[in-house]
């Protein structure tokens, strides 16, 4: 896209047989200044639901913060009306730091924007500021593609991005949930997530996903890993092994980050628990925590 929020909100001229109100949807309020912004009360401002972004970084807010204390808010916040309140359209950053800056009223456009038209506003904005974390960029092409019923052709377009991009950025959305958290907290990058996506054992992947996290593994280091091929043990998965048996297993690979099987008592042979490890420093990890201290 490119071309900034004035793509998805402007003031066309109505042709003379359309309904006024369906041409003026966008128009701005009687109440707005001349040049186009009024001011209003910072706490009769509410943040949008829509908002792609679940982390704002403390140090970025109060540099703006003090930017704004130093020189106000240049940009006004572009909200819509919600009863006798206004609900965030674009520019939570800028709300939240002027709120920081103490601020009790601040420059906004109110536009009478429809919930639709609210909703990709707030995600397009974002994904173009380039700075949401690879899991929110990853959940707004997701909403984009779910509640719009886009083709990620579709999504790229509006967005201003490459196909492929919005293609990787989804496939991000198959990993764990502690994975993803790992990212959201920038100690793991898009590229780390795209490459244990190719560790088919979700055990050993979130094992390597902790490692890369603590710095120990490069994105690199991540695919050689990834390309090699495990060795599978011959036990066999028992599918009839009963509830406790199967909670237990399920307990011990949580506990210990990797593969479990458990090979019952037979007539003459003893029943066995076999752990599977994928490399050295997996086996070091495994000893320390089944002896309960560093070598």
């Amino acid at each position: 896209m490119g071309k900034g929020l004035s793509a998805l909100i402007r003031e066309p001229e109505p042709p003379a047989h359309e309904p006024r109100a369906a041409a003026a949807a966008l128009a701005p309020v009687p109440a707005a200044r001349p040049d186009g912004f009024q001011q209003l009360d910072i706490d009769l401002i509410e943040p949008s639901p829509y908002q792609p972004r679940t982390r704002f970084r403390e140090e970025a807010l109060e540099e703006l913060a003090r930017s704004i204390r130093a020189s106000g808010i240049i940009q006004p916040l572009l909200v819509r009306q919600t009863g006798e309140r206004y609900q965030l359209v674009a520019g939570e950053r800028r709300w939240r730091a002027a709120q920081r800056a103490g601020m009790q009223r601040v420059p906004a456009v109110v536009r009478d924007v429809p919930e639709e038209l609210a909703l990709e506003i707030t995600l397009v904005e974002n994904l173009q500021r380039e700075d949401l974390n690879p899991i929110e960029q990853a959940t707004a092409f997701e909403r984009l593609v779910n509640e719009f019923h886009l083709t990620q052709e579709q999504v790229a377009e509006r967005t201003g991005k490459d196909r492929a991009t919005i293609a990787n950025a989804l496939r991000l959305l198959r990993l764990e949930q502690p994975i993803r958290e790992l990212m959201e907290d920038g100690r793991l990058t898009a590229g780390h997530g795209r490459a244990l996506l190719a560790i088919q054992d979700s055990a050993r992947r979130l094992l390597l996903a902790k490692r890369a996290a603590r710095g120990a593994l490069t994105v690199r280091q991540i695919e050689r890993l990834a390309s090699r091929t495990p060795h599978r043990s011959t036990v066999p998965f028992q599918p009839d092994a009963d509830p406790n048996t199967r909670a237990a297993i399920e307990n011990l690979q949580s506990a210990l980050g990797t593969k479990v099987h458990v090979r019952p008592k037979t007539a003459g042979r003893p029943g066995q628990i076999i752990i599977e490890f994928y490399d050295e420093d997996q086996l070091e990890s495994l000893y320390d925590k089944l002896i309960g201290h560093k070598l």
